[in-house]
């Protein structure tokens, strides 16, 4: 009596062919199985329909409101309170003690606040990243000196430190906020890469990419950095919020931003003198910028989540 084959066992070359040309069984890449877990973080999602909100806010204030953010009336806009019937006409949110919009200032400030955080990220993760990797990759007195350095500006304390450098300018801008605030934010991110670049560079496939002759530049950049660069975006992204509000510290405190820039630091210290009269003119702004932050903070956990196999 022939043996019976069972459906799940019989293989043709056909059905081989099409699970080849499928990509079954292929590996996924790191990038592809942090995508598969984001997609099913609600983290992932809140914290993006968020900042996709704040980032068209920032690139296109025009789409949420056509009122001029500087255009001040005094005599019938002083200190009014919010008026929920005009959404959209600048009334939402109330006035401010100079007769203008809140709604139309917190809208526009979105701008100034978020170019800062994003200026400040890029620069200290090019800055530390470089720093890192030629300590992790080189070590010896390479290694020693570029350490030591980070440590000395590890001393001083960012707040302090970008306060202190924002005071030789007379004229502050999103620009020179930015740099005050990169001088003192990249050794973080230095050692995170320095770290990941040591544990890399004894890896067997840059042992073997060295005995091919493989030179410096290219070990780095096509072999090591792309196994390292995980650590650093979580580190980045998590940060970038946090440069946010320092930014806004910083305005608060009158060393940051200035008129007639238009941030939500600079509402939030000119509205500290109106807060018992008015506090919808603080309390508007202070939570925008407290959003803001929050979402880059939870995208970078989601993000972090992804890319680490033992949170999974």
């Amino acid at each position: 009596m022939p043996e019976k084959t069972l459906p799940h066992e019989t293989t043709t070359p056909e059905a081989v062919s099409t699970a080849l040309k499928s990509g079954a069984g292929k590996p996924r890449s790191l990038g592809q199985d942090a995508w598969r877990e984001l997609r099913g973080s609600w983290l992932f999602w809140a914290s993006g329909v968020l900042l996709i909100l704040f980032i068209v806010m920032a690139a296109f204030p025009s789409l949420f409101t056509d009122v001029d953010p500087r255009q001040a009336d005094l005599r019938g806009h002083y200190l009014a309170p919010p008026n929920w019937s005009h959404i959209f006409e600048g009334d939402w949110f109330g006035y401010n003690g100079q007769g203008q919009s809140v709604y139309a200032r917190t809208v526009h400030g979105a701008r100034a606040s978020i170019i800062v955080g994003v200026c400040v990220t890029l620069a200290v993760t090019v800055v530390g990243g470089f720093v890192g990797m030629l300590a992790g990759y080189f070590g010896g007195w390479v290694d020693a000196l570029l350490s030591r350095l980070t440590d000395i500006f590890f001393g001083i304390p960012l707040l302090l430190g970008a306060l202190t450098l924002l005071q030789a300018f007379t004229h502050r801008t999103a620009w020179t906020v930015s740099l005050g605030l990169a001088t003192f934010g990249w050794m973080q991110i230095a050692r995170v890469m320095r770290g990941a670049v040591i544990t890399q560079k004894q890896a067997d496939f840059v042992t073997a990419a060295r005995a091919l002759g493989a030179g410096t530049g290219r070990i780095l950049l096509r072999h090591i950095l792309p196994n390292v660069i995980g650590p650093v975006i979580v580190v980045a992204t998590i940060a970038l919020g946090g440069y946010i509000s320092t930014e806004a510290t910083l305005s608060y405190l009158g060393i940051g931003l200035q008129d007639p820039v238009v941030s939500w630091g600079v509402d939030i210290s000119a509205a500290q003198s109106q807060l018992r009269d008015a506090p919808h003119v603080l309390l508007v702004p202070a939570s925008f910028l407290s959003l803001t932050v929050l979402a880059f903070i939870l995208l970078g956990d989601a993000v972090r989540d992804a890319l680490d196999p033992k949170l999974r």
